[in-house]
């Protein structure tokens, strides 16, 4: 048997990493988009999408991969994935109408032999109702990582795999394309396959929920939730790979948009939702951590200071600004003096009162104090020596624990991370 023909219709960035991934593994791939300006980008080797190793690898393997902005591209695939990024609105509801009229573009070139694949999240029980022969719809879990989606897309844990019948074989190009990546594969209906990604996502909530409520209680009593990290990854039933490091809410989309679908069906048919009320309640505080401390810290002592804010996006290697914390504590201080700076975010993604720097430095200077609100590799090479040369305060705001927080306090700084009491220089001595 040739090897399949892989096509993938969107090009953003569940599409493209896919793509990607696919060409890395052998296969001949087509991307379609219906954005001629995207399209161009791709075939000009620019993607528009930040993760790490993209470029690189999308111009290792381009003699695989093809980009075209004309639906008919697709009639020569033999799997045909639907890709789009599924837009969410700030109470993390779904619009899946892209989604719909993809699936109908690309239904009208594809062959009647070619498999069609459902990639992108789709609310339990959409799968099955699509116009598409049951024997060649599949339904299949992705689980990229903003940050990490190549290397996720490249080396998965596990293929999820939403058929009619999960008793029945996969379809032979199918099989041969999921085999390629050597990981298992689980079948199983669609319905089932579909809710398996919401419930890897509530797990996840779980886990950060619970560390960001006990991370805080470690800095009202004295504990230290680095300290107690180690003890929860060496008990089997946690385990290493938990996510246990305290952050500042849930954003990004993905995870909210699952917490509403379970609040929908809970509410839908009458079940208890309680508990995932409380992490959407969680999460809405969380993101005030910053303000919080802010406020004791600062503002309640020096209601006019000039903050140097460094990090928009909501989380490290992405431009993506969705329900991001420090996006949501800027509004919270449109009256002062705010200068930042962050690698990715783009030009319009801050409010026009805030000052956008070109770099860490020009963020900094003179500052009374920082904020650090995503935890972006190249901040972590911010020197002691110049903070205490560019700053004007001390005092500093480093909710993920980047800076060398013991070397600021020798230097005088007074400095806050999550899961610690607040480290002042007087207590310090």
């Amino acid at each position: 048997m040739n090897r399949p023909v892989i096509g993938f219709a969107g090009l953003t960035h569940l599409g493209l990493n896919s793509a990607i991934a696919s060409a890395a593994k052998g296969f001949t791939v087509v991307g379609y988009h219906n954005d001629t300006q995207l399209v161009a980008l791709l075939n000009s080797g620019k993607p528009q999408v930040l993760e790490p190793q993209l470029s690189e690898l999308m111009k290792k393997y381009q003699e695989n991969l093809s980009f075209n902005a004309d639906v008919n591209c697709l009639a020569s695939c033999d799997i045909v994935y639907i890709a789009v990024d599924v837009p969410t609105d700030d109470n993390g509801r779904s619009n899946l109408k892209p989604i719909e009229e993809m699936i109908d573009r690309a239904a009208t070139v594809m062959r009647k032999e070619a498999s069609l694949v459902i990639l992108c999240q789709v609310s339990p029980g959409f799968t099955r109702t699509l116009k598409w022969p049951a024997d060649r719809l599949f339904y299949q879990v992705e689980t990229l990582i903003f940050g990490r989606a190549i290397e996720r897309a490249l080396y998965p844990e596990r293929f999820i795999v939403g058929c009619e019948d999960p008793h029945q074989p996969l379809r032979p190009e199918l099989l041969k394309y999921l085999e390629s990546f050597d990981c298992p594969i689980l079948p199983m209906r669609y319905e089932s396959a579909e809710l398996a990604k919401i419930s890897i996502n509530m797990c996840l909530v779980a886990s950060v929920s619970t560390a960001n409520t006990l991370a805080e209680i470690c800095e009202e009593i004295g504990a230290d939730w680095s300290e107690i990290v180690p003890a929860l990854r060496l008990d089997k039933r946690i385990g290493p790979h938990s996510y246990l490091k305290p952050g500042l809410g849930i954003s990004g989309g993905n995870l909210e948009r699952d917490l509403a679908t379970v609040l929908s069906y809970a509410e839908k048919h009458e079940t208890d939702g309680d508990v995932v009320a409380s992490w959407v309640a969680n999460s809405k505080y969380r993101k005030d951590w910053v303000w919080r401390v802010l406020n004791s810290l600062v503002l309640s002592n020096q209601p006019n200071p000039k903050i140097a804010v460094l990090g928009l996006t909501y989380k490290e290697n992405t431009h993506s600004i969705k329900n991001s914390p420090s996006i949501a504590l800027l509004e919270k201080l449109k009256d002062h003096d705010i200068s930042a700076f962050d690698p990715a975010a783009a030009d319009n993604a801050a409010p026009s009162y805030v000052t956008r720097k070109s770099n860490c430095m020009e963020a900094l200077d003179q500052s009374d104090v920082l904020l650090v609100m995503t935890p972006w590799s190249e901040f972590e090479a911010i020197s002691t020596i110049d903070l205490d040369r560019v700053m004007t305060g001390r005092t500093i705001i480093d909710p993920y624990g980047i800076l060398n927080g013991s070397g600021l306090v020798d230097k005088g700084f007074t400095y806050a991370t999550l899961g610690k009491p607040v480290q002042h220089p007087e207590r310090n001595n």
